[in-house]
């Protein structure tokens, strides 16, 4: 009989020697389970989670700069891709790794916009070579697919539908070639379009809002109501201008503190945005204080300032780039806040010399509440949700509200801005109707006086000016409600209140993740045949609901597919 081996590690065991970590992790008798390397789809989910067919979608969120994507159920996008001119490299352009590339400024071209090489698309598709655009996206979706969501190549071999978040005026164009490539490079079964108002209006938890998206472009605001649009204004208030403005003070500071035999330097896209991200800001509304901060040798000697504190300016040192050479500029902290005065609420300019698209943020939201039927706009007006990359600026959500407000209570409801030259026949109608209503009250109150001290019965009073009966009911209810505590916050409105939102990606994800039916939902076969002319005119069609034991089981044919497909707000 042929006794079987033991091996070197077990037989240390029974010698009596403890044995080592690596020694059992090599036993061929020891059970061994290989490792899983694929991820869950949620963080709070179990390793098994993959084969149940929980990553079925794919969360796109497109915008002018950049692509997120990720799968649903998670809290955060797994990428964000941007589209700049270094993530546009060709292979074997190792220039990021020079040691005097981060020192060589990136020419603008002449007549070019501000930050054209940094967009995937502009507002303005006229001088736009598609092709380009067409690469860009598909470049940037296939490094996701292959870094971020192909996680097991042996385990990733289906293809998944795509759940898609664009704005809600995406041209029509780039929407047939964002789905072209989907389609053709990335094999898409079907691809469901969503409108990144309503996501982030479903990230927020409500189902009607007002929804302020400041962009890199331009800024939409939207009015929502039972997660549809209902009413739209956009502004050229936004990111765009508001970077090119901190590059013209960043221009100017450095000119100032330039040496007279050196030329001038331009600033750079890259300069501004990153001064912009890390120390702009945006002050308060301005109010009537006497306290004040001026610098130690310059502060004025005037009685309305007496109490002015004397210190020094705070001022904050940015390095920047002169004739090729690093080189530091100071810059007043308070300075720093003049770009979003000038790009986003246009304090220096008056309202009736601007245009309909160049308003201020706050104008563009109080125009948008007046165009809202009432009803609506109790709702909005309390569900204020301010998004987009611009809002992260300091101070931004908290001087939009403050504005509006101000706006609300100056002006009132009142669509008519002004009455010309019958505005003192107006206001003199209106304060003798006020003065009439007074005199009623008062001529009532008098009467019953005179009736009481007569002995007399009085006669009955007007319906307006009778004292409201006390309903049994209502004040039943009222004490019920003093003893529950608050309504609660979604019953809240008629005022101005802002609300946090966690964006649309988390919006498009939860939606994934609850398996809700798109009315945009486009099938893969139905675009290759018809592209985006098969698609009905009408806004939205009804959904059919899929069988649960598969279509045609109950003699119908095509039960479980839709006879037509639409473009809803974006036909």
């Amino acid at each position: 009989m042929t006794e079987r081996k033991v091996s070197a590690s077990l037989s240390r065991s029974v010698r009596g020697t403890t044995p080592r970590l690596q020694d059992l992790g090599t036993t061929p008798e020891s059970p061994r389970t290989p490792p899983f390397l694929r991820s869950t789809s949620s963080y709070f989910g179990s390793p098994g989670a993959g084969s149940r067919g929980e990553e079925e979608h794919v969360v796109i969120e497109i915008g002018s700069r950049f692509v997120r994507g990720g799968f649903p159920g998670e809290s955060t996008p797994r990428c964000t891709l941007a589209f700049g001119p270094d993530e546009q490299r060709r292979l074997g352009d190792y220039r990021q790794w020079d040691p005097e590339h981060m020192y060589r400024k990136q020419k603008t071209r002449r007549g070019q916009d501000w930050g054209r090489d940094h967009e995937l698309y502009p507002s303005d598709l006229a001088q736009v070579d598609m092709g380009l655009v067409e690469d860009k996206f598909e470049r940037a979706m296939r490094e996701a697919y292959n870094k971020y969501f192909l996680l097991d190549q042996k385990l990733d071999q289906k293809a998944r539908r795509i759940l898609l978040a664009m704005p809600s005026r995406m041209p029509q164009p780039l929407i047939s070639m964002m789905l072209e490539v989907l389609f053709g490079s990335f094999q898409a079964p079907s691809i469901t379009l969503m409108s990144s108002p309503t996501l982030s209006t479903v990230a927020a938890g409500l189902r009607s809002a007002l929804v302020v998206d400041i962009g890199w472009a331009e800024t939409v605001v939207t009015g929502v109501c039972e997660y549809r649009e209902v009413h739209e204004r956009r502004t050229i208030r936004a990111g765009k201008a508001l970077s090119e403005e901190m590059a013209n003070l960043l221009t100017a500071a450095l000119e100032e503190n330039a040496d007279p035999g050196i030329s001038k330097s331009n600033i750079s896209f890259e300069e501004a945005n990153e001064v912009l991200t890390r120390v702009g800001w945006c002050k308060s509304r301005p109010k009537n204080r006497n306290t004040m901060y001026f610098p130690a040798r310059t502060s004025p000697v005037l009685e309305e300032f007496e109490d002015a504190v004397e210190s020094p300016e705070p001022t904050v040192t940015i390095p920047l780039l002169r004739a090729g050479s690093p080189t530091e500029v100071p810059i007043p902290f308070a300075a720093l806040c003049q770009p979003a005065e000038k790009a986003l609420f246009a304090s220096e300019t008056p309202v009736n010399e601007l245009d309909e698209h160049e308003l201020p943020i706050p104008h563009v939201i109080y125009r948008v509440l007046l165009s809202l039927p009432f009803d609506i706009r109790r709702l909005c007006m309390s569900r204020i949700i301010i998004s987009g990359g611009v809002s992260n600026l300091p101070g931004l959500k908290s001087r939009v509200l403050a504005e509006l407000e101000t706006l609300v209570n100056q002006r009132g409801w009142d669509p008519v801005r002004s009455y010309g030259s019958a505005q003192g026949h107006h206001d003199a109608i209106l304060r003798e109707r006020r003065e009439n209503i007074e005199l009623r009250i008062e001529e009532a109150g008098d009467k019953v006086s005179e009736f009481l001290n007569d002995g007399e019965t009085p006669a009955p009073l007007p319906a307006g000016l009778r004292a409201p009966d006390v309903d049994i009911i209502d004040k039943k209810l009222a004490h019920t409600t003093l003893r529950e505590g608050p309504p609660s916050t979604c019953s809240v409105g008629g005022s101005i209140r802002g609300i946090e939102t966690l964006g649309p990606w988390v919006g498009a994800s939860l939606l994934a993740q609850l398996r809700v039916k798109g009315i945009v939902e486009v099938e893969r076969e139905r675009f290759l045949k018809d592209g985006l002319l098969g698609a009905v005119r009408e806004k939205e069609i009804s959904v059919v609901q899929r069988q649960s034991m598969g279509p045609g089981i109950l003699g119908v044919k095509n039960a479980g597919e839709r006879g037509s497909w639409t473009l809803g707000i974006w036909a």
